[in-house]
């Protein structure tokens, strides 16, 4: 990103949804979205998600492919990018910028004695160490 450009607009949850959508299906117009955005969001219109949509877009998150009618929609970062600004971010606010207290929270109280061993093993791979 050039040094003078603005960072990307933080997207709500109700956002958040939809990006995952676009994540899983890639580029998609309206019609598509609301599609696979109903299993999880029955409530969610058509009109809803197209205006939905054309907020995102003028928020920089969602590029939009005009040269095709309906429009596609696109978001504007990968996935792991986003999510990974979006943890940064997290970490600065909610924990004084210590990944240490954020993982330590997470192994508190959020993850299975499975995801533990999983953890244990990924991160003696990561050290040469046996877990």
């Amino acid at each position: 990103m050039p040094q003078n450009a603005a960072p990307a607009a933080r997207p709500t949850a109700a956002e958040l949804d939809l990006l995952q959508v676009l994540w899983r299906v890639g580029p998609a117009d309206a019609k598509a979205v609301h599609e696979a955005l109903l299993p999880d969001r029955p409530d969610a219109t058509y009109a809803t998600v197209l205006r939905q949509l054309q907020v995102m877009h003028a928020k920089g998150l969602l590029t939009r492919d005009e040269d095709h009618r309906p429009h596609l929609y696109a978001p504007v970062q990968a996935q792991d990018k986003l999510q990974q600004s979006l943890v940064k971010d997290f970490i600065a606010r909610a924990f004084a910028g210590s990944g240490k207290a954020l993982v330590l929270a997470a192994l508190k109280n959020h993850v299975s004695a499975k995801d533990r061993a999983e953890i244990r093993q990924l991160l003696a791979k990561n050290t040469g160490e046996d877990a």
